[in-house]
This record gives C-alpha cells, structure tokens and sequence, in this order.
C-alpha cells in the first residue's frame, strides 16, 4: 500500500515577515545550510547515524540508520527514536522560516504506525502554519520499504537564544 502524503493544506509564510527569505534566495540558502551545519553539531546527533538535508523554505529532510542499539527488549527501535526522528524534521522545517532565533518544541504529538528494525529511515518535515513566534510543523517517518512508519506534528516557539550565538550555526 503507498504511503499516504501529508495533508496539503497549508499557510502561505507572511512575505512582510523580517524572516521571509523569499526575496534573497542567497540569504536562504546560507540559513539553510547554517541549520544543517547546527544539526551536524549537536552533541545529541553523535549517538546516531543521521543528518539533515533541507532542500527548501519550510521543508526539511533527517536520513537516519535505525541500528540494533536503539531497539527495546523485543528487537525493534525504541518509541524514543521514533520521536527524535520526528521532532528533528518538524522543528528544522520550521526553523528554516526563522532566521534570527533558535525555536524550542513546545509540544508534540505523534503516532506509531508500523515497527522498524534495521536499516534507513526517512523523516520528512514540513512548516504547516505559523508567522511569528509559534509555528506548526507535521512530520512523517518512511521505512526503506516506503511504507510510513510513524507521524507526528509539534510546536514551536522563538525562543531568547539567537541562532548567530550558537558554535555551530555557520554556513559551509
């Protein structure tokens, strides 16, 4: 059965916004590959094989290796990687329309829909509404066989810590 794409309602990001970053594609880019890099250095992400690809405003992509050390005693990843995969998508998908603040997950809600064992796994984040100071985002978790394993929508809000202060925000 092919997997069921995500709802395709969605709010058009305010283009007066200081963060709209339609207008410098340069800028977006550069923000886009600053976030990847913030990604890349979180110490959290050390314990995982995983790492981000955001290939437009308001989309983000977490490829992950779901391995043996984060199955539960019955031999399938645990519900806390389920989450992580989930959060990381939704939260980086929401980040790439704020340019100046790192967001903080303020609630997220999620559904297990399949086990996975080893091998890759796919989490596709997509901005759902939000301008301001609390955004929306959805997330899906796709199996190496494309079949959707989990789904999960938060959110997220600006928070006092400015993304130009943290070690690992910078553009390659």
């Amino acid at each position: 059965m092919p997997c069921s794409p995500m709802s395709p309602t969605v709010t058009p990001p305010d283009s007066s916004s200081p963060d709209a970053q339609g207008s410098d594609a340069a800028g977006a880019e550069r923000h886009f590959r600053a976030l990847e890099a913030l990604y890349a250095s979180a110490p959290v992400n050390g314990l995982f094989e995983s790492h981000l690809e955001i290939p437009q405003r308001g989309r983000s992509r977490v490829v992950f290796q779901v391995t043996e050390r984060s199955f539960h005693a019955a031999g399938a990843a645990h519900g806390t990687i389920y989450f992580k995969m989930l959060d990381d998508a939704a939260f980086y998908a929401a980040n790439t329309l704020v340019s100046d603040r790192f967001l903080l997950t303020t609630s997220f809600n999620l559904h297990f829909t399949k086990p996975v064992r080893e091998g890759e796994v796919i989490a596709e984040g997509r901005w759902v509404s939000g301008r301001r100071r609390v955004f929306v985002a959805e997330s899906r978790l796709v199996d190496s066989e494309g079949d959707e394993i989990g789904r999960g929508t938060g959110t997220f809000m600006r928070s006092h810590i400015a993304l130009s202060g943290l070690p690992g925000y910078r553009a390659e």
